[in-house]
């Protein structure tokens, strides 16, 4: 664990917060499409979770991005 820290650690602050924006949105994404997934087919679920957990993934890392550029952009 304390490698994975030190790793985000050491990307840039517009990475780093991609990288979150990427875990957090694609885990709801995935969690939502599972559960869209299972009212309307359980058969296709696991279809379901990845048709909206990856563009989640995608969106949260674009919103990171921009968010952890704006936010370095403040600092100076």
């Amino acid at each position: 664990m304390s490698g994975l820290r030190s790793t985000l650690d050491e990307l840039p602050m517009p990475a780093r917060w991609a990288v979150f924006g990427v875990l957090l949105l694609g885990a709801v994404g995935a969690v939502v499409g599972l559960i869209v997934g299972l009212r309307v087919h359980a058969a296709t679920a696991w279809a379901a979770t990845v048709e909206i957990g990856l563009p989640a993934a995608v969106l949260g890392g674009l919103l990171g991005l921009a968010a952890g550029s704006l936010a370095s952009l403040a600092r100076r």
